[in-house]
């Protein structure tokens, strides 16, 4: 038996397609339409290049007995509406600064808690490279080891280190206010 295309079984016969030869545009109205734009464009330039410059005032011819005419006089400066010209290097301000309060319990940050000691001493050591001592604890009756940097006397020398870590990418680091 004859192999069979069951694909093509229900379409019947392929069609041909009339192909259309592709018009052939004159080539010498493309060419006589750019030449057109090009010259019209020339012919803009040409027309901006050559206008009429402006015409200048006849001077009359002045004698050596007569006297220039002087050009309008200009008006006197405005006065200074403003006080604060002189009176603003003469003036002091005074600032009261608020007293920072110093907290009996220091500040202390947290980098971290690790089940082994050899992660605590991994985050010590990027640390480390950051220029910020810290160091690694375990309390008594705890499993963990926690990376610990302190303690500061003010939060806010906490926060410069702790974005100081941030920009490093070493995260999360909490700041506590509790005893270690």
């Amino acid at each position: 038996m004859a192999n069979k295309d069951y694909v093509r079984r229900g379409r019947g016969a392929p069609k041909k397609s009339a192909k259309k030869q592709p018009s052939r545009k004159k080539p010498w109205r493309s060419g006589l339409l750019a030449l057109l734009l090009v010259g019209s464009f020339g012919y803009g330039l040409y027309l901006l290049n050559s206008d009429p410059e402006p015409e200048q005032p006849i001077v009359q011819q002045q004698t050596s007995t007569s006297k220039p005419k002087a050009k309008k006089d200009l008006p006197p400066p405005p006065e200074e509406k403003w006080e604060y010209v002189e009176s603003l290097p003469n003036r002091e301000v005074e600032v009261i600064a608020k007293e920072v309060e110093v907290s009996k319990i220091p500040y202390v940050m947290q980098c971290g808690a690790y089940k082994k000691q050899s992660q605590a001493e991994e985050r010590k050591l990027a640390i480390a490279f950051q220029g910020i001592s810290s160091n690694v604890i375990k309390k008594d009756g705890s499993s963990w080891y926690r990376v610990v940097l302190g303690p500061y006397k003010f939060k806010r020398d906490a926060e410069k280190d702790r974005h100081k870590l941030q920009r490093a990418k070493i995260e999360p680091c909490a700041i506590w206010k509790e005893n270690f």
